[in-house]
This record gives structure tokens, C-alpha cells and sequence, in this order.
């Protein structure tokens, strides 16, 4: 096997745990592809015989790529948005593509993605390594130029807000699904004192409309989010359900194309989060071609 070959062979071992870092990091996979991609371009003009740990090295590369990219992504914005949805991983409940499993992997909600949007760069990326891949907190310091002791402080303050933001969903999807189901009944006949009762009292609904849609929303509270729920019941005769990532979620969708993804995050019985995209744009970007398989 000549050094190519072995390159090869150590890179396909590895992608699969690049890909949910990438993933992690971006909250896109197109753009985490991309950044794996950047990784194989620059292991291939590596002596390999120079790295001792080529899944380390990877991950190192990987992830600098991704703390540019988000750097970049910062830069490109005339003003803060409000809220950025990520891009939602969408299968079957029977079961996904092997390759969305393992970006999948050990769990990664959509409601995380959404609170590791309002991190900056770096606390996502000393959250995502350590917390998510357990990659010791002196590595990581030196791709963020900041000393171990601040790297840690950086993790520690993403992950409170992580915590605090986006609660361990129940891991029974069929649980999941049951309460979700009975959501969209009450909305369906408009009973309020239904859908209160499926709802977790602070419960927190987040939508992202787009520039073309309608914008960001952002509300709280059982008896808000029931009454905002009564008025989209209508779009419970479009919705199919499906998993978006990996959780029991819906996609509303009509023969002219998607109108929504709402994931749903369960705990204890009880909704504690709903996160719709809505923005035209995006949807139509999505690949639903799954869910027809």
C-alpha cells in the first residue's frame, strides 16, 4: 500500500467523527461537507509520515476551517439577526440514511443548534470539542489563541447557556411522538385547555421566517405558545411526520412544496420547545427526497 493509499484508508476511518464535528460547528451540512472536504484537500499535501495522530490532526483541521468559516459568517452580516435556524437533518421514523445517523450521533437536537448560534466562535468551538468530543482544553486553546484557563471559562459560560436553552429531550421517540400528536389534535379543534396541558409551562417556540417570510419569532409561555398554536392549526392537514434530527418533528407540505419543519423537543411528557423553519428560501433548499423513499 503505497502513502496515498494509507491516507486514504486513515481519512475514510475518520470522516464519519469529522462530519459531526463539522456538523456541530456549522449547523449546515453542505458546509460541513465542505469543510471535511478542505480537510482530505489538505491531508493529501501532507507528509504523512509527519503526523503521529492523523484522527487528532483531523479534528484540528477540521475545526479551524469551521472557526474561519463562522469568523466569516459573522463578517458578511450587515446586522445581527435574531435568530438563525441551522439546517435541520430530516428522515424517515422508520429509519434515516447511515450517513445522517452517525453525524448524529450521541444526539444533537435542534434546539442545541439553535442556542450554539448565539455563541460566539470560539465558545462554540471550545463547547463543541470539549463537551461533545472530549478534546482536552490545551488543544483547543491553541487554535483559539487564548491560554487553557480561559478556554475552559469560554466552555463553561456556552455551556450554562446550552443548559439552560435547549433541555435533554426524552429519549422514547415513541413518547415523542405520542405527544406531539396530541399537540396537533388540540390545534387542529382549536382547544386550548388540550394543548396547555401537552405544554411545558415555559415552554419556548423560536421561528425563523427568513427575509422573504415572516421574519423572526421568538415566544414563551404555555398559554402564548397555545394560542399562536390554534392559529397555524390549520397546517396540521399538511403535516407528515418525520424525524428532524433524530427527534420526532413534522414537515408541512403542500403539492406546490414545504411550508414548514417544526421539530419538537420532549421532556417529562411535555413540550419544552418548538423550532420552525419557514423561510422559503432555505426550505426549498432542503433535501426531502427521504421522506418519499
Amino acid at each position: 500500500m503505497d502513502e496515498q493509499e494509507w491516507l486514504t484508508e486513515q481519512f475514510e476511518e475518520h470522516r464519519g467523527r469529522l462530519r459531526a464535528v463539522a456538523y456541530r460547528m456549522l449547523g449546515s451540512v453542505s458546509e460541513a461537507d465542505d469543510a471535511v472536504q478542505d480537510a482530505w484537500l489538505r491531508l493529501r499535501r501532507t507528509d504523512g509520515g509527519t503526523v503521529e495522530n492523523i484522527g487528532g490532526w483531523l479534528t484540528t483541521v477540521v475545526a479551524r476551517v469551521c472557526l474561519n468559516m463562522l469568523r466569516s459568517r459573522e463578517q458578511r452580516r450587515e446586522e445581527p439577526l435574531d435568530l438563525r435556524m441551522p439546517e435541520p437533518i430530516i428522515s424517515q421514523e422508520s429509519g434515516g440514511d447511515p450517513e445522517h445517523e452517525a453525524v448524529l450521533a450521541n444526539s444533537v437536537g435542534l434546539a442545541i443548534l439553535v442556542v450554539l448560534e448565539t455563541l460566539t466562535p470560539a465558545e462554540r468551538l471550545a463547547f463543541v470539542l470539549h463537551d461533545m468530543f472530549a478534546v482536552p482544553f490545551e488543544e483547543i486553546a491553541d487554535l483559539i489563541e487564548r491560554s487553557p484557563a480561559a478556554t475552559r471559562q469560554l466552555a463553561s459560560r456556552a455551556r450554562r447557556r446550552v443548559q439552560g436553552q435547549a433541555p435533554v429531550p426524552d429519549p422514547d421517540l415513541g413518547r415523542q411522538r405520542r405527544v406531539v400528536d396530541a399537540f396537533f389534535a388540540a390545534a387542529r379543534h382549536g382547544d386550548f385547555d388540550a394543548l396547555v396541558a401537552v405544554l411545558d409551562p415555559d415552554v419556548v417556540l423560536r421561528a425563523d421566517g427568513g427575509a422573504r417570510g415572516s421574519g423572526s419569532v421568538v415566544i414563551a409561555g404555555a398559554p402564548t405558545v397555545a394560542g399562536q398554536a390554534i392559529l397555524f392549526g390549520r397546517l396540521s392537514q399538511f403535516a407528515r411526520p418525520a424525524l428532524i434530527n433524530g427527534a420526532a418533528g413534522i414537515i408541512a407540505t403542500t403539492p406546490r412544496g414545504p411550508l414548514s419543519v417544526m421539530a419538537f423537543t420532549v421532556t417529562g411528557g411535555r413540550i419544552v420547545a418548538i423550532d420552525v423553519l419557514s423561510d422559503p428560501d432555505r426550505l426549498h433548499q432542503l433535501d426531502l427526497d427521504a421522506l418519499d423513499a
